[in-house]
């Protein structure tokens, strides 16, 4: 491993990174959000870290649960008690969105018991018609002008132009990374992958750039052989390197994703020369490819679709948070879908419970897919 991705992984594993810190001892605000559907740009023009909220597979749970039902989804319940314990005390404001009636209560119980300097609710329309862009264009104005509000300063068109244009940079790095993965030997594992898209929205984007660019030229000529099966994830929240660590120990190497904390979040690109505003609606609702969106599965689906072809993948795995309601109905459909087209799809369950003998059966149950792809499908990796 380089340095620099030894330096990622370092930063990613912890949610108050030394980023953050310096960033905040510097002056500096940090605004915390958690859907894909709320555009960080707006936050970076204005001045302030825009900071993905995420759990890392925070298994502890007990103060959330006096808060938010144990049937609401444990990546909302993990979210909401590193934000009651103190995990997240860095963050000097929070933006919710109605990604899910989940993650609604997660921010609002949150912003309840400990408010925080700022809070601002963006509402995302659930279609993409003419009406919902329209709708969209307005709350991403009335989003501007909160910002600005807070920090104090009036956000122009130029800053937003000069954040979309950092912004796209970041996505337009990750896209490349992705990209390189395609080959056979391709030069990252799915667990450093993971690692680099948490980063790109936890610390300031020159420096995410300047990291990942350095990982990429590390790993020019390097590869990966040394795995039986080329691996997809989908389905819900997935904000954990190592639960992709413990598939790939087993044999498998996952080449790509279609998930919110993965392609779905970059893998658009922005037009920055047209109005900003509706830029900002346009891309963010269109190409969201979301559960939460009405209509929209054969959207998603072809999305899978495509990333199977062009990373030659061997078999999908379908990730569910208990409870999920969004995702759990999408990852059926799916399912469904792909297995007509022949393609093998592991239902997997919960990703945050930490008890070794359901760990251990779910292991078995990665090793015998693996297995499964390496003996009984070996025409499907002949680009091998």
């Amino acid at each position: 491993m380089g340095d620099s991705m030894q330096k990622i992984k370092e930063l990613t594993a912890t949610i108050e990174n030394e980023a953050v810190r310096s960033w905040k001892e510097g002056g500096g605000k940090v605004y915390g959000y958690a859907c894909l559907a709320t555009p960080p740009e707006i936050i970076e023009a204005a001045g302030v870290l825009p900071y993905r909220v995420r759990a890392l597979g925070n298994p502890n749970t007990d103060i959330a649960d006096s808060h938010l039902s144990r049937f609401n989804c444990s990546f909302c319940r993990s979210c909401l008690q590193l934000g009651l314990d103190g995990t997240y005390d860095f963050l000097d404001g929070l933006i919710e969105t109605n990604g899910c009636d989940h993650l609604r209560g997660m921010f609002e119980n949150w912003q309840y018991v400990k408010p925080s300097p700022f809070f601002h609710y963006l509402k995302v329309p659930h279609l993409t018609d003419d009406g919902a862009v329209e709708y969209f264009v307005e709350e991403i104005a009335l989003y501007r002008d909160a910002i600005g509000r807070a920090a104090g300063r009036e956000i122009s068109d130029e800053d937003l132009r000069g954040a979309i244009e950092s912004q796209e940079k970041v996505r337009a790095s990750l896209r490349e990374m992705y990209e390189s993965r395609k080959v056979a030997e391709p030069p990252f594992t799915g667990e450093e992958a993971l690692a680099m898209v948490l980063l790109s929205s936890a610390v300031p984007s020159g420096q995410f750039l300047e990291l990942c660019a350095a990982a990429v030229d590390e790993r020019k000529g390097a590869g990966i052989g040394d795995y039986n099966a080329r691996l997809l994830l989908i389905g819900a929240a997935t904000d954990e390197p190592m639960l992709v660590h413990e598939m790939e120990s087993l044999g498998g190497l996952v080449v790509s994703d279609a998930m919110c904390y993965g392609t779905r979040a970059f893998w658009s690109p922005i037009d920055a020369d047209s109005d900003p505003i509706r830029a900002l609606a346009s891309m963010y609702l269109e190409q969201l490819l979301c559960p939460r969106m009405y209509e929209d599965f054969p959207r998603r689906l072809q999305h899978v679709k495509n990333a199977i072809e062009e990373w030659n993948v061997d078999g999908v795995v379908a990730v569910h948070n208990k409870f999920c309601d969004v995702h759990g109905v999408d990852n059926v459909q799916m399912r469904l879908a792909l297995e007509k087209e022949g393609v093998p799809v592991l239902p997997e369950s919960e990703t945050r419970t930490i008890n070794e003998n359901f760990r251990n059966s779910e292991l078995s149950i990665y090793k015998s897919i693996i297995n499964l792809i390496e003996i009984n499908e070996p025409s499907i990796r002949n680009h091998r």
